[in-house]
């Protein structure tokens, strides 16, 4: 399915949708041809949404250009945020107190958002036994070492899916970037995906387009390629 060169997107797209670490941003930082870039897909027309596993304040106090997007979806799929408004919607439960409790006293760093509980490995195999021990409908996503835990049925897809609802999108509307195995679920519901060059070989299997730059410059890439005249298609 890959497909490098050309840059073919559908004529019918209206939105962006990014994952932020390794994608748009390299060791948490954006750059500013990269926010250039976005302002220019801004002014064009299109929706921004970011779609990522951070929490809001972790995400705050390293991208303060969050206003540039429309809607958030954070923590991997179960919180909605509007940066224009402040409002945030949760789609999904709060943790079980008891479950995080026991994650502590088994002696793993645990971080807590609205909704998402993480971790790092090697450390799965005891959440899974906690999961397990006290019967909870909870699944394990993983990033790059990272051990997000979820409510089951949460997760990148999901979230785009109420985000696309609120702006009144269809998915089939909106080219999705990513690089990492969280994203593939949101990645398959775009009409056009796109990995940037970075990204891991599972997700460069199975997009429409891998561009040849990493990390920002990759979706630089992407941009240009979605302001970029095309003929239109049959």
């Amino acid at each position: 399915m890959t497909n490098t060169h050309p840059c073919l997107p559908p004529n019918s797209l209206r939105a962006l949708a990014t994952d932020f670490d390794g994608t748009l941003a390299h060791d948490g930082a954006v750059s500013e041809t990269t926010l250039h870039a976005l302002q220019r897909l801004k002014e064009a027309g299109y929706k921004l949404l970011l779609v990522t596993g951070r929490e809001l304040n972790d995400l705050a106090a390293t991208f303060p250009q969050m206003n540039l997007f429309d809607l958030m979806v954070l923590e991997n799929g179960p919180v909605l945020y509007e940066p224009a408004t402040g409002k945030m919607d949760l789609l999904a439960p709060q943790p079980s107190v008891e479950f995080v409790t026991r994650l502590i006293q088994k002696g793993m760093p645990v971080q807590v958002g609205k909704v998402i509980v993480a971790t790092w490995e090697p450390h799965e195999s005891e959440v899974l036994a906690t999961i397990k021990e006290l019967g909870l409908d909870l699944q394990v996503i993983f990033n790059k070492g990272a051990v997000m835990i979820l409510p089951g049925g949460i997760n990148k897809a999901t979230g785009l899916r109420a985000a696309l609802g609120v702006l009144g999108l269809e998915a089939v509307e909106v080219a999705g970037v990513g690089d990492a195995e969280n994203d593939h679920a949101f990645l398959e519901l775009c009409g056009w995906s796109v990995a940037v060059a970075n990204a891991l070989p599972a997700i460069r299997e199975k997009v429409h387009h891998v561009t040849a730059a990493d990390h920002g410059d990759g979706v630089v890439e992407m941009i240009d390629c979605l302001l970029t005249p095309r003929p239109l298609q049959a």
